[in-house]
């Protein structure tokens, strides 16, 4: 079986998207090549996950409202009110609400200052159930289950 092992950004302005990852996620960059490409370190090899890269973007961005034409990551977070409210004070947009995923956690999408989609997930193996929260935001107060999200436009 074939796993993913690499994951690039494409950036209109690339400076502006590594400095709202750096402060997001903490992540490292490094310049690479004699091109505009950046390495993303994401974490300790020693944790789960991958490490990317950051690109400049070859074309024009995809307008807003236009489906996602790319894989979408989703990153493991601590907290995912928190990690949206940093991703909002960084010049991120809130893309998708919140939403109790049954048994395995809460998940947001946000969109960078590009507009590229990227998910937050924080592991509850009781999101979803009765009288789950994630650090006081219950389901009636503005978390939502899947199956209320928008269908694609």
């Amino acid at each position: 079986m074939s796993r993913v092992i690499h994951f690039e950004i494409h950036a209109s302005q690339p400076a502006t998207l590594i400095l709202f990852y750096e402060k997001l996620f903490g992540w490292t960059f490094s310049s690479w090549g004699d091109f505009p490409y950046w390495l993303v370190d994401t974490g300790s090899a020693a944790s789960p996950g991958i490490n990317g890269g950051l690109m400049q973007r070859p074309g024009p961005a995809a307008p807003p409202g236009q489906g996602v034409n790319a894989f979408v990551c989703t990153v493991d977070v601590a907290n995912v009110e928190d990690s949206v409210a940093l991703a909002l004070a960084c010049g991120g947009e809130l893309a998708v609400p919140m939403t109790a995923i049954a048994g395995v956690g809460w998940l947001a999408y946000v969109k960078d200052p590009d507009g590229n989609l990227v998910g937050l997930m924080q592991a509850s193996a009781d999101a979803g159930q009765p009288g789950s929260v994630s650090r006081g935001l219950a389901p009636s107060q503005g978390a939502r289950p899947l199956a209320l999200l928008p269908a694609a436009e």
